[in-house]
């Protein structure tokens, strides 16, 4: 691809990498009072949210469930300012979140280390200060020495890697993860939930994790979050009391997910009668 064509994907990764650092100190936390979204003309627009309040508690990790289309994906675009609610408020008073797809959306002429640059750059970050910023940062997620190999050169879990490399350069207190491991293989994805939680709890930055798989969400979280299916509506949460390090295998992973799985069929037939 010539650095001269991009496509919708590259401009919400461009968007997403220009970010903007929270100030030190900042709570790194996440209010959102009240939204409503819905997409179409006026008088014909269909509600994707409907009334959403949730928190997110400095240095928290949540994770947000829900059926296909109820609007996860729609909420973690509010909360990073690439769309607006049709009603409501949402606040992020340590700036604007870090956000991570669920492709890379690795620009593939840039090599990692290069990629990880750009969003240095977009921060203001000095030319100088950029490459042994991005090293370190690559070291971070375990890819010492991948800074100059290609997007085509490394696998997707080595992508993904580099893609939270990127997220992390944006130097938010607030990271977006919005189903980043769905296209990942078990034991790469496995590998990679491990990665995660330990650089969640090095750098203590807040986390809103949006996924369809029930044992992922209780694998990582501190509190799991269920949205309705459409509209979406928050309509139970769980504190996830289980002492890490977890196993997406271990038992009490297995109990809880099974709980929460309830739940979810629950909604999904509800939604299917209505």
């Amino acid at each position: 691809m010539s650095p001269a064509l991009t496509t919708e994907k590259d401009d919400r990764a461009g968007a997403a990498a220009a970010g903007s650092p929270g100030p030190s100190g900042s709570t790194g936390s996440v209010s959102i009072a009240h939204v409503h979204k819905s997409f179409g003309r006026p008088g014909a627009a269909q509600p994707v949210l409907d009334d959403i309040n949730l928190t997110v508690r400095p240095g928290e990790f949540v994770c947000l469930l829900g059926a296909s289309g109820c609007g996860k994906s729609t909420l973690l675009n509010l909360i990073a300012d690439l769309d607006k609610p049709s009603a409501g408020t949402i606040e992020v008073p340590g700036g604007r979140p870090a956000l991570m797809f669920q492709e890379h959306a690795l620009f593939p002429w840039l090599t990692a280390g290069k990629n990880i640059e750009l969003a240095l750059r977009l921060r203001g970050v000095p030319r100088a200060d950029r490459r042994p910023r991005a090293e370190q940062l690559l070291e971070l997620v375990r890819l010492g020495g991948a800074y100059g190999k290609r997007v085509h050169e490394l696998s997707g879990g080595m992508r993904q890697r580099v893609a939270l490399a990127r997220a992390l350069a944006q130097d938010s207190s607030v990271l977006l993860m919005d189903e980043p491991f769905a296209a990942l293989d078990a034991i790469t994805r496995d590998v990679l939930h491990e990665e995660l939680t330990r650089i969640w709890r090095e750098t203590g930055v807040s986390v809103l994790f949006v996924t369809h798989n029930v044992r992922e969400a209780v694998r990582l979280a501190e509190r799991v979050v269920l949205l309705s299916s459409r509209p979406g509506r928050v309509v139970r949460q769980w504190t996830v009391d289980i002492p890490q390090p977890r196993r997406i295998e271990d038992a009490a992973v297995a109990d809880l997910s099974v709980e929460i799985t309830e739940e979810l069929r629950g909604e999904i037939r509800r939604h299917g009668q209505s």
